[in-house]
């Protein structure tokens, strides 16, 4: 744990850089190998196993400090959004799939969820 606190870094900014990167990790990990279609399933599956391994090195690192500033409820919609994000970016400058506008509705719609849950009612 000691490898990432800092008492300098907020827990908000922490917490939340660790869930960015962690989500950059599972992205590739979970989609980078559609690009290499004629690769063994067997090796895709070893190497995003591999690649996933890191995402996981952020993540529970990310819950645990975050947890406490943040409800659990609090910390998968972070998490949520932060993936879509990433593999909205992922998808147009990786893949070279179009970001069509119902893909955006339905991300802001996920985003007014994300709204609903941190407001305080």
């Amino acid at each position: 744990m000691q490898l990432f606190m800092n008492p300098s870094i907020p827990v908000p900014v922490l917490t939340i850089g660790l869930l960015l990167c962690s989500n950059v990790f599972m992205t590739v990990a979970w989609y980078g190998h559609l690009k290499f279609p004629s690769a063994s399933l067997w090796a895709v599956i070893l190497i995003s196993w591999g690649i996933a391994f890191f995402e996981y090195c952020l993540q529970v690192p990310a819950n645990r400090f975050g947890f406490g500033y943040f409800s659990a409820a609090e910390l998968k919609t972070i998490q949520e959004v932060l993936s879509l994000t990433v593999f909205m970016a992922f998808s147009v400058l990786y893949l070279g799939e179009p970001l069509k506008w119902n893909y955006v509705l339905g991300f802001a719609m996920i985003v007014g969820a994300a709204f609903v849950i941190f407001h305080d009612w």
